[in-house]
């Protein structure tokens, strides 16, 4: 597991539709930046991380991926766990979290943002959290929701999207327990459903019973998903 003692899984399963126009018909994480896809940028910061084992949660021309990336990449060995159709974010977290034996750091494939695992895991362990949650506080942004944290880092609430002067959002960073949807499943009742958004059936649904913290981090973070921001990452990462 290396240094850090997790796995991490990346969700790559993402369309791009709004890059269409720039990156045609590749998964969003493949989308090249200076060469190399996105996701290879992950690759390079999660080893530098000391992970060493890597779930790569995918769907939409998963074959894509699979050929440039094989079973090694930068000295950490990656499983896939394929998506038949498309399971929303939380089915896709919950097969590849099946994939994997212990807590995990789950980051979205699109998103980069530049913070210290170990601080998160650390985190997460101290306040015994379900989820830890890593937070970038923006300025002038309406593309995003917010996150409302109480006493103890506790998450009290998700904001829906709408124009803002400052704000924390989420940075698509987190740690998972190994039996967070085990609870889920407790507090309903019943099974999960195969197919279910992780933001609005987990994160929103339980916020109460279960125990969500959160940790601002002051790190570079940058999401691909429109072209002005894929254009600016191409100079960033250069």
């Amino acid at each position: 597991m290396g240094q850090l003692g997790l796995p991490a899984i990346i969700l790559a399963g993402g369309l791009g539709t709004r890059l269409r126009s720039v990156i045609s018909d590749l998964p969003k994480p493949m989308a090249p930046v200076n060469g190399f896809p996105f996701l290879h940028y992950l690759f390079l910061y999660l080893h530098r991380q000391g992970i060493t084992d890597v779930v790569l949660s995918v769907g939409y021309r998963s074959e894509a991926i699979k050929n440039f990336f094989g079973e090694k990449y930068n000295r950490i060995n990656i499983t896939y766990s394929v998506e038949e159709e498309p399971l929303g974010t939380g089915g896709g977290i919950a097969q590849a979290m099946a994939m994997v034996d212990s807590d995990a750091i789950v980051l979205n494939g699109d998103t980069f943002f530049d913070i210290n695992l170990s601080e998160l895991r650390d985190f997460c362990h101290e306040h015994n959290a379900d989820i830890a949650l890593a937070l970038k506080r923006m300025h002038d942004f309406d593309r995003y929701g917010t996150v409302e944290v109480g006493n103890c880092d506790r998450v009290l609430q998700f904001h829906e999207k709408q124009q803002r002067t400052e704000g924390l959002i989420n940075g698509g960073a987190y740690i998972l327990r190994k039996d967070l949807f085990k609870k889920a499943e407790m507090i309903e009742g019943q099974p999960l459903l195969q197919k279910f958004s992780f933001e609005k059936d987990i994160l929103e649904k339980h916020l109460l019973p279960l125990h969500f913290h959160a940790k601002e981090f002051d790190s570079y973070f940058i999401d691909i998903g429109i072209p002005e921001d894929y254009e600016k990452v191409q100079k960033d990462f250069k």
